[in-house]
């Protein structure tokens, strides 16, 4: 049941760039390892205590898993000095594009980027962020033919070894059974208390964002939990108000959305200065990053 929460404490999760055909679009949109550590400094010094890292080809924009890219970026993040903490994605190498409707297969190399478990850890390994995310099920990701792939032997396999590296790993749930799946990997003793779930709201063709399937998720999260809630496009800054009433965090960022409203586009700092604004005057204290680190147990090992 979402209830109103009059004034508690929240942490703000930006993320940065992702992995969408976004940067077409805005000019906005952080490419270079060197643009994309900047947008976390200004998102960490707007009030943003976590930042969550996709890389991107620096030439060509589009979405990359390169470790390199990771490191270059990271290490300008730790130049600056600002604290921050660090949730590096571990969706890449589960993307999978098929054929036309009448010839599935073969798969088409455009797009198609599909690798095991350790290898889309590689760059986890050897930085050790905080948080890692794992994408917690298999879904059609928007139109045409490409399909988000997660299959349940490599989600128990990452999990696994994201455990072993004692990184927390923040469960990113599309819809209620990858929820399910969540609850049943920490039955299986794979996620470590406290755990830590970022519920996604909005995406076609996952759960979408009107406020009965919000209720649907929020109400099968195990009350021990910690949960952010975020939506896309122009519900983004809708979904911080009602991610503080369902008595979660917040996520915002360019990954979901590109404007600060119609016509406008944003900045990674505007959105969450926008965040901000919205909890501060719905009685909300926003959590520091040593705040975050102290409530999920998290281990830094930079600064």
């Amino acid at each position: 049941m979402i209830g109103l929460q009059p004034s508690r404490d929240v942490f703000i999760t930006c993320a940065v760039t992702g992995s969408g055909d976004t940067t077409g679009r805005s000019d906005k949109i952080p490419i270079t390892p060197q643009q994309i550590a900047d947008s976390c400094i200004g998102a960490a010094q707007a009030g943003a205590a976590v930042v969550h890292i996709h890389v991107r080809d620096p030439k060509t924009g589009a979405p990359a898993r390169d470790p390199a890219l990771y490191v270059e970026v990271v290490n300008f993040i730790r130049e600056s000095k600002v604290d921050m903490v660090l949730n590096l994605t571990s969706g890449m190498g589960g993307d999978m594009v098929f054929g036309p409707a009448e010839q599935p297969l073969p798969l088409n190399d455009d797009g198609t980027d599909m690798v095991g478990a350790t290898e889309r850890l590689e760059h986890v390994k050897e930085i050790l962020p905080e948080i890692c995310t794992i994408d917690c099920g298999s879904m059609n990701f928007g139109h045409g033919d490409y399909v988000m792939t997660n299959t349940t032997s490599v989600l128990q396999e990452m999990t696994k070894q994201v455990q072993a590296l004692g990184v927390k790993p923040e469960i990113e749930a599309f819809d209620t059974g990858h929820l399910q799946f969540a609850i049943w990997l920490k039955e299986q003793g794979l996620i470590d208390d406290p755990v830590m779930i970022q519920l996604c709201m909005g995406i076609p063709w996952g759960a979408p964002d009107d406020l009965h399937s919000f209720i649907a998720m929020t109400s099968n999260v195990p009350k021990d939990w910690t949960f952010s809630a975020f939506s896309i496009s122009r519900n983004q800054l809708p979904y911080v108000a009602l991610a503080v009433l369902a008595g979660g965090n917040i996520r915002v960022g360019l990954e979901d959305n590109i404007y600060l409203k119609r016509g406008v586009l944003a900045t990674n700092e505007e959105l969450v200065e926008k965040a901000v604004q919205t909890a501060q005057g719905m009685g909300c204290s926003i959590m520091g990053p040593q705040d975050v680190r102290d409530k999920m147990k998290l281990v830094k090992r930079w600064g």
